[in-house]
């Protein structure tokens, strides 16, 4: 889940990354359907492609002519409709058909669409082939440096927006993807902030292609200057960034034109966001502030922006990789300590699990982890359903009645969108767990590989039916609280003193209901005590860090170096005789 950006909702549940201003009390039109639904035909010209292509056939259909349908598509009450076919070998002046039987949201069907004059347009999100080395041949799209946007992939197809008029019966509308998206503009290291990319050899074993690992690093004040120096190492755990977001070494731009956070409830945001981020760079060069490195990881990969950072029988050993290749490599070319001691994790919501998983997975490789609002920790709350004991993800049921189970709640409690609701979600995006979105990541993470190549289904998407087995695989594997209980007696000593965890009462993904079960067994501990802490903001929603003094729209700005008092601190109670406690305090 995304600790940044506006309502998070749904990466960067993409909660978790999708940004939206929030609407309440949207209505919501209720239709009955009569007779065929509209259906549409899609095609590319030859100029497009010389060769058949394979993807994800999108049908955006809006009532809202402020920007293009693809870019108004999220898992918020404001989102126009989406509809979605998988096509194999579509070949240029071949047309694929979108009908009533395509995957819907949120109206599950063409069927349900009312008649009307709708702007509608099609984006074909590309599928490469993968030979692992696990011997599965399997399609998924690739992140092209975007951080798995379909909508703004580089290379994806897409027709200009066309007004058409939808009625039931009437004939099939065409579209013809003419357009692509272009590439990327290459970012350009500057004096502070520069980037990192290699290859890994675990990764391109595993995924049968090349497969590369980048960072972005926020180098210290007078890190030129001073080439004897080594620095302690900030691990920032974080969705796909391509940029240090929080830092801005240039005054705030008197001309910008000032915003609204919905999620925040304040005028004014982005302007608020670059007068933190250039005291961030104030203090940053400031004479006495101490010298480190900020670490933001780029782990994009074919399911999601983001590996989670821990080994994984469906994205390959991700974790491996992370802290044998590019770590290493990082600590060479930026002069990190690279020791244990000298190296710390932090992080919201996805970054938050993150930081927990890394420091329990790898626990002599980091000296603490700073976990902000993290993923579900424990598997009986996973959000607010128990995998283990209920039978439905999507509805609590009674012997006469059930209820649809909601998956994220405003500041003041009301639902803004159902489990049910985010499945149908991320069914119209991608079938085979290829949405690139929340559930479909964790599902790829923590589940075993099926026949077909694809991850286990932790439950159906179309009955919210869950699969035991699988929540037991998911159990042993990657329920950091079950784990932690498991193999305290190896963990605990390794692990003393270096967790802190922080989250809001009134998360917005319900994520403090596994903190809470976390919080039990981390207090029950007694050999050794764990010797961390577990804190909670009161009415605080996604995602809380740890700051009772400010309220999220400040402290979530504030990761780089709010938690740096303790690091300091535990750097000096706990560095090995010799450390280098002095090079990088100039």
């Amino acid at each position: 889940m995304a600790a940044t950006g506006e309502v998070i909702i749904f990466n960067a549940m993409r909660p978790f990354r999708f940004l939206f201003p929030v609407l309440m009390g949207a209505a919501l039109t209720v239709l009955a359907s009569s007779g065929s639904a509209q259906s549409f035909t899609v095609s590319f010209p030859k100029e497009r492609s010389a060769k058949p292509l394979d993807g994800r056939l999108l049908l955006l259909l809006s009532t809202d002519d402020s920007a293009e349908p693809r870019m108004q598509i999220s898992p918020s009450p404001k989102t126009q409709m989406i509809f979605g076919v998988t096509v194999d070998g579509l070949a240029s002046g071949a047309s694929a058909t979108v009908d009533a039987s395509a995957a819907g949201y949120p109206r599950v069907s063409l069927k349900d669409v009312p008649p009307g004059e709708y702007t509608a347009q099609a984006v074909l999100n590309l599928y490469e082939t993968f030979h692992r080395s696990d011997g599965s041949t399997i399609k998924l799209h690739m992140d092209q440096g975007e951080g798995q946007h379909w909508n703004e992939t580089p290379g994806n197809l897409y027709s200009k927006p066309q007004k058409v008029s939808v009625k039931a019966g009437a004939g099939p509308i065409a579209l013809s993807l003419t357009e692509v998206i272009p590439p990327l503009p290459e970012k350009k290291d500057t004096k502070y902030v520069r980037r990192i990319r290699v290859q890994s050899a675990l990764l391109t074993k595993f995924w049968g292609r090349p497969m590369y690992l980048s960072a972005v690093v926020l180098v210290p004040e007078g890190f030129d200057e001073h080439p004897e120096a080594h620095y302690p190492e900030m691990v920032f755990e974080d969705h796909f960034a391509d940029g240090i977001d929080d830092f801005r070494d240039t005054p705030p731009d008197p001309n910008l034109k000032p915003d609204y956070s919905d999620r925040f409830h304040l005028a004014g945001y982005n302007r608020i966001q670059q007068q933190e981020g250039y005291k961030f760079y104030q203090q940053w060069v400031s004479a006495k502030f101490p010298r480190y490195l900020v670490i933001k990881i780029q782990h994009a990969n074919p399911y999601y922006d983001d590996s989670y950072a821990v080994n994984s029988a469906n994205l390959g050993p991700y974790g491996d990789a992370i802290e044998t290749e590019l770590m290493p490599a990082i600590e060479k070319q930026f002069r990190g300590i690279g020791q244990g001691w000298a190296r710390f994790l932090y992080g919201g919501s996805t970054g938050g699990w993150e930081s927990l998983a890394v420091q329990v997975f790898y626990p002599t490789h980091y000296n603490g982890a700073f976990v902000a609002c993290p993923d579900p920790v424990d598997f009986h709350q996973y959000t607010n359903i128990d995998l283990y004991e209920d039978k439905n993800a999507f509805y609590i049921s009674g012997p006469n009645k059930r209820v649809e189970q909601p998956a994220m709640r405003d500041y003041l409690g009301h639902t803004l969108i159902t489990t049910k609701q985010i499945s149908e979600y991320e069914l119209a995006l991608g079938d085979h767990g290829r949405s690139g979105e929340q559930l479909d990541i964790w599902q790829a993470v923590y589940s075993p590989e099926g026949p077909d190549g694809y991850p286990v289904q932790i439950f159906d998407k179309a009955t919210g039916e869950i699969d035991h087995k699988v929540a037991a695989y998911w159990r042993d594997h990657y329920d950091l609280d079950a784990i932690l209980q498991r193999d305290w007696a190896t963990l605990g000593p390794q692990l003393q003193g270096k967790l802190h965890v922080y989250v809001g009462s009134d998360d917005t993904y319900f994520l403090n209901n596994a903190v809470y079960l976390l919080e039990d067994f981390l207090k029950s501990t007694t050999n050794p005590p764990y010797e961390g802490e577990v804190a909670y903001g009161p009415r605080a929603e996604h995602c809380w860090n740890g700051d009772p003094t400010l309220p999220n729209a400040y402290s979530r700005l504030h990761y780089n170096t709010m938690y740096l008092p303790k690091i300091l601190d535990r750097i000096e109670k706990t560095a090995p005789a010799g450390a280098d406690l002095t090079s990088w305090r100039y």
